[in-house]
């Protein structure tokens, strides 16, 4: 499930390296990265540690996994995209996951970044739908989860987080597919 080797417009995708946490630090350390995202209580370094802990135990458990999205003319780490299995309302599903450094914000990344990953769980048949979770309060990962075609599926709570579920389903990808190639 990763997109590993990978490329889209502006972006190449590799998995993530411990080398990365340097220049991922500050996205943890920018108070704004976590004003939707109820987070624990520690250090941004320890939310950095954790979380690349967490990437590693995904690509070992075959969980998917966050892959390093890469500027493809200046060679800058922008940010990480993914297919992720996750648990949603007691049920498996794939999510589409993605975050960018502060710096990056605005720029289309995560749009482009999410619009590879859906085509990439669809084209290789890994579900029959996917899904971003995203905090009921982040506008902004709404309208990113909106251009990738997905629509409003219901609201719930997911890691103490009350969350919209947005999907697209395969046929409806293969619908927006078929007008492309009009």
């Amino acid at each position: 499930m990763l997109l590993a080797g990978q490329t889209s417009a502006r972006l190449n995708y590799r998995k993530v390296r411990q080398a990365d946490f340097e220049i991922w630090l500050p996205f943890f350390q920018d108070p704004r990265t976590s004003l939707h995202w109820n987070l624990p209580n520690v250090s941004p370094e320890q939310l950095c540690k954790d979380w690349y802990q967490y990437q590693f135990y995904r690509y070992a458990q075959g969980l998917g996994g966050m892959n390093a999205m890469v500027e493809k003319h200046t060679g800058d780490l922008v940010g990480h995209c993914g297919l992720l299995i996750q648990e949603v309302d007691g049920q498996q599903e794939l999510e589409i996951g993605y975050s960018l450094l502060p710096d990056y914000w605005g720029n289309g990344y995560a749009t482009e970044a999410a619009i590879t990953c859906r085509d990439h769980a669809f084209i290789h048949d890994l579900s029959d739908s996917v899904v971003s979770i995203i905090s009921t309060t982040n506008l902004s990962s709404e309208k990113v989860a909106r251009a990738n075609s997905m629509s409003l599926d219901h609201q719930t709570v997911y890691k103490s987080n009350q969350v919209n579920i947005f999907r697209i389903k395969r046929a409806a990808w293969l619908s927006l597919k078929s007008l492309d190639k009009r």
